[in-house]
């Protein structure tokens, strides 16, 4: 009986730091969302500011034009890097999530296994119930 509480001690004090590495888990996986949020909006924001630069017409010479058609390709080169970087962090996101999935399948294991022997426990201090009473005697009786 010793043994069993002592295995129920050891399964909660698992479960606690498997509860830990799950919200662990968790802070990584939302700031690599959060990461990834940042990263496709600056693309998306630097696009539509090529797309606006792009679309100007009013320079009065070539040297405007010239500068600005530098500007917009330097402003396209920003958002193919940045597009690239939010690739890889969507991998990184992901890899996160399955992290946190797996934290969270071994939390619920360990849960399970110290419920079980909670369990255990309590059936064996139970006091067994004792079947009936053979009739002794004749059926006549």
């Amino acid at each position: 009986m010793k043994e069993e509480r002592k295995r129920l001690v050891r399964l909660r004090r698992l479960e606690k730091i498997r509860a830990i590495a799950k919200q662990t888990a968790a802070i990584e996986a939302a700031q690599a969302e959060s990461t990834l949020s940042k990263l496709r909006d600056l693309s998306e924001r630097t696009r539509r500011m090529a797309d606006d630069y792009g679309g100007r017409r009013e320079m009065t010479d070539g040297a405007a034009l010239h500068q600005v058609g530098r500007f917009v390709g330097g402003l396209q080169a920003i958002r193919r890097t940045t597009e690239g970087d939010a690739l890889r962090a969507q991998s990184i996101a992901d890899a996160k999530q399955l992290l946190l999935a797996e934290a969270e399948r071994r939390r619920a294991a360990i849960e399970d296994r110290a419920a079980h022997q909670e369990r255990t426990i309590a059936k064996a201090g139970e006091t067994p119930v004792l079947g009936g009473r053979k009739p002794s005697g004749t059926a006549l009786e």
